[in-house]
């Protein structure tokens, strides 16, 4: 299998999937759309929707009722990174190679436009009940899509984060941080993937502890890369986390305990998957690539 070849084609997969759900550029308040499409369509690697697609697969799952839920898991993950980017958070003027979203329409429209992403998510995700009205797990889906979204979620975790700079952090409370603010949404990525394919409980389960696994060896990853990488590879400036005072795991741990934890958390997170009858070769391989990734 060509690891480079099958990223890209389902990465592209998931950018057509995701174009078709963005908003039409209309009407008086047309700014803030071409805002927030700007941000959605700068690029990235389409991970969470990738994942949740193959876990999906994985299942079983052949329905187009999966397609509304990767758009808002991107919508939603984009969001996020708008805001992180303002000038009250990490106040980044790139990312991926592009002005950020503030940098381009203006703080105000910046904040709006993320707004508009997290509600246009749950407008988008909602569309699923149209595609199949009778699909009980739909609701199930869209409940963990809310949940892992917000205050015991990704937003809790960036809560807590920004609560955090420039106190003493332990590692408990970094791997707490962690878990939520990027674990969060691979598990729920994956897990909305499980649901709808008709996974059981305890396959459930299972696919949210493995994304948990790959959430923390993800984001010790990032720590590393904006320790050791460039600008120019990574797509965003280095050196942000020390800039902004943060506490990551290599200034707490260094990077060659740092190492150590991703190929730990890694592993745990495979090998959890392989504990499935079902199987989906890229899946395991692709979240390898990911945790040994250059940016």
């Amino acid at each position: 299998m060509d690891m480079k070849k099958e990223i890209a084609a389902r990465t592209e997969q998931a950018e057509q999937i995701i174009a078709q759900y963005l908003p039409v550029e209309e009407g008086f308040q047309k700014t803030v759309m071409e805002a927030m499409n700007y941000s959605v369509l700068a690029g990235g690697k389409r991970l969470r929707p990738v994942l949740m697609l193959e876990t999906y697969r994985m299942f079983g799952g052949r329905s187009k009722v999966i397609e509304p839920f990767m758009a808002a898991m991107e919508m939603i993950h984009t969001y996020s990174l708008v805001h992180d980017d303002l000038p009250a958070m990490d106040n980044d003027e790139f990312r991926r190679g592009k002005q950020t979203t503030h940098a381009k329409y203006g703080e105000a429209m910046g904040i709006l436009a993320g707004d508009g992403l997290l509600n246009y998510a749950f407008e988008t995700a909602a569309k699923a009940f149209d595609i199949e009205p009778g699909n009980g797990n739909i609701g199930r889906a869209f409940q963990v899509l809310a949940m892992k979204a917000g205050i015991h979620g990704m937003l809790g975790g960036q809560c807590v984060d920004v609560e955090s700079e420039g106190k003493e952090v332990t590692e408990e409370l970094l791997h707490y941080i962690y878990k939520l603010k990027t674990g969060a949404l691979l598990e729920s990525s994956m897990l909305i993937g499980a649901i709808l394919a008709g996974a059981t409980k305890s396959e459930q389960r299972i696919v949210e502890q493995a994304a948990g696994e790959l959430g923390l060896a993800f984001q010790i990853q990032d720590d590393i890369l904006d320790v050791t990488s460039s600008t120019e590879v990574l797509g965003k400036p280095v050196g942000s986390d020390e800039k902004n005072h943060k506490t990551t795991y290599v200034t707490l741990r260094g990077i060659e305990h740092a190492s150590k934890e991703v190929e730990e958390h890694s592993r745990k997170s495979v090998e959890l998957l392989n504990t499935l009858v079902v199987k989906n070769e890229f899946l395991t391989k692709l979240m390898m690539e990911l945790v040994h990734r250059e940016k």
